[in-house]
């Protein structure tokens, strides 16, 4: 496995998922707010080993080389977990997160999915990410729209609120560096 690097932004540290993260994820991700538009791999309700197991089946899925996971920190308090961001080696669905309801709205999720892409783009270099979300989720549909993402499909998918209409949203490398270059 390649050694995963912490990212920086101006507000937050992103350090690679580890086995402890699990704790803080277990005490706050089973809450309505996060997982409803989550997919249905997302065991609801939460079980008491719920985080332990995403924990390790991420450092797996991490030394496999085919995804890379981030557990989001503010640099204010870089001890405390608000959230997880990843990458999938994966034709249709490359970039998931979640973000503790408190700190959502704040553009903290904005600062993770850009310093993300980037990773994405310019270390990984792959030519295209691709992010679906339910239709219903206007803060993640807000961050494609803010990257420049445009929508290449449309369908149902089951999430776990139920079956809603999905999207998935595409921006190739091209796109994302001239974006970052004005």
């Amino acid at each position: 496995m390649a050694e995963i690097p912490i990212l920086e932004t101006p507000r937050l540290l992103l350090k690679p998922l580890e086995l402890t993260d699990a704790p803080q994820i277990q005490a706050v991700f089973p809450q309505w707010k996060i997982v409803k538009f989550l997919t249905t791999k997302v065991p609801w309700p939460y079980p008491v080993d719920g985080a332990i197991s995403f924990c390790a089946g991420a450092i797996e899925a991490m030394r496999s080389g085919e995804q890379w996971y981030w557990s989001i920190r503010r640099k204010a308090a870089p001890d405390i977990l608000i959230g997880v961001i990843n990458l999938v080696k994966n034709e249709n669905e490359n970039r998931g997160f979640w973000l503790e309801p408190k700190w959502q709205g704040q553009g903290l999720m904005m600062e993770a999915a850009d310093a993300v892409t980037d990773y994405w783009f310019n270390v990984l270099g792959f030519p295209a990410l691709r992010a679906p979300k339910a239709v219903a989720n206007e803060g993640s549909r807000r961050i494609s729209e803010k990257q420049g993402m445009r929508i290449v499909g449309c369908a149902e998918k089951d999430y776990v609120s139920g079956r809603l209409m999905s999207e998935t949203w595409e921006i190739t490398a091209e796109e994302w560096r001239a974006r970052r270059k004005k």
